[in-house]
């Protein structure tokens, strides 16, 4: 009888090995996968010539859509770029007002996805800019899409990487991070904020912003300043987000390079 038995545990750890390999191989796979897609949408995106003379800005016609254009036409929801110099981090950002969560788990071509595209909140608009555009992404544990916003627990990480480049199909932009926090949306909805003609209500929000924040930025910003938020799970206790706040600081010049 104990043969039987023997070969029985044998079969199912073998399945359960074979299962297990499967899972890894498929999750291995679909992150090459999403890695190849997100490479070719970059190499889609034109740069400014380069000036012929030392000194000489690119020149002042360049627009997001010579630059982005072809993504632009690719998919019209994308509304913008962003990215942060010295990180992973470097997406085209997607918005489906009438379906608030579709990018969420599908890619760029509209296909499932369980990496998704990082995507704004459907009540935040860009033309004219909200006073807050929320902005989703997947938190990967490898670090991509995301997952990078972890190292901003960090004031050091933060000191090397303290801005922000999002251009929208309004223009350029570039934006200063006033704070990087994790919270429970229950105890704090800043997800909730987009716009206010009350200066009180958006210095509230810059408050708890800055007094959550793992370490002073030394920066702020008052009613009237344009601001992102970028949203992402955090996994130090349940339904945790980890949230980084930036304020725009530049915008409608072409990016240099």
């Amino acid at each position: 009888m104990k043969k039987p038995l023997f070969i029985i545990l044998i079969i199912l750890l073998s399945a359960a090995l074979l299962f297990s390999g499967f899972q890894l191989w498929r999750h291995f796979t679909a992150e090459r996968q999403t890695e190849e897609q997100f490479e070719e949408l970059t190499g889609q995106i034109e740069q400014p010539p380069v000036p012929e003379q030392s000194g000489e800005s690119p020149p002042p016609e360049w627009t997001v859509y010579d630059q982005y254009g072809a993504l632009f036409e690719q998919n019209p929801d994308m509304i913008g770029w962003i990215a942060i110099d010295g990180t992973t981090i470097s997406y085209p950002v997607m918005q489906t007002p009438d379906r608030p969560d579709f990018y969420l788990k599908h890619n760029f071509e509209k296909q499932y996805s369980d990496y998704g595209v990082p995507y704004a909140a459907e009540n935040c608009t860009t033309q004219p800019q909200s006073d807050n555009i929320t902005i989703y992404g997947h938190h990967m544990k490898s670090g991509k899409m995301f997952g990078a916003l972890e190292d901003y627990k960090s004031e050091a990480f933060y000191r090397e990487h303290p801005l922000i480049r999002f251009d929208t199909r309004a223009g350029f932009g570039v934006y200063e991070i006033i704070a990087a926090f994790k919270v429970n949306p229950a105890d704090f909805k800043y997800n909730l904020f987009v716009n206010t003609a009350d200066g009180a209500e958006f210095d509230e929000y810059v408050r708890r912003c800055t007094a959550l924040s793992f370490y002073d930025t030394g920066v702020t910003a008052a009613h009237g300043d344009k601001l992102i938020t970028l949203s992402t799970c955090e996994y130090s206790q349940q339904n945790n987000r980890l949230v980084v706040v930036a304020k725009k600081i530049e915008e409608g010049g072409a990016p240099d390079g």
